[in-house]
């Protein structure tokens, strides 16, 4: 299956796009950016030079990926959600630093959230809708809120399995388990 990319995106030379990926209206991939298999970028997405982005990932539309930011399979990432990628930004500045964000396998980040740069949202982790995460997120671990604060955990399903401190023993919700995962 070969990638498909609408007539008005832009993907410029040196922009790597992995087999099956859609790339649709508006958006623009710059050179040097890196997309696995499968992927989805929607509509008036922005992919900067240097981000890598996994097979399997979903990124909604409006959103940009900023130089720096790092995102591994099978990754959602919701409507208008931001990436930043400079903690001390100033107009006048030339002297400034990359700070890397990290989004593991398979977490999702909804609709509108704001994820200020240098954290890390572990596999599986869920951000609500809404949240601005200033730090980093644990694996199965679902924040909400500004600043996003930990309501609990989920299953890779992304069904709450637990609103406690502390990961319960097992994070398999009822309806994966009845599934046989």
């Amino acid at each position: 299956m070969t990638e498909f990319i609408h007539p008005t995106a832009i993907v410029e030379s040196g922009a790597r796009l992995g087999a099956g990926t859609r790339v649709w209206h508006q958006a623009h991939v710059r050179a040097g950016a890196s997309i696995g298999e499968n992927c989805v970028l929607g509509k008036n997405v922005f992919v900067d030079s240097g981000v890598r982005i996994g097979s399997g990932v979903k990124i909604q539309n409006n959103v940009s990926v900023y130089r720096g930011v790092e995102i591994a399979d099978d990754v959602f990432v919701g409507p208008s959600a931001v990436f930043t990628n400079d903690l001390r930004p100033r107009a006048f500045s030339q002297d400034w630093t990359v700070t890397p964000t990290y989004v593991r396998r398979g977490a999702s980040i909804g609709a509108n959230a704001t994820i200020v740069c240098g954290v890390e949202i572990d596999e599986y982790a869920l951000v609500a809708a809404g949240a601005v995460v200033t730090r980093s997120v644990a694996a199965h671990q679902l924040v909400a809120g500004n600043p996003a604060r930990p309501l609990g955990w989920v299953c890779h399903c992304a069904r709450t399995v637990a609103r406690t401190p502390d990961p319960p023993a097992d994070l398999v919700c009822a309806d994966c388990r009845a599934d046989g995962a």
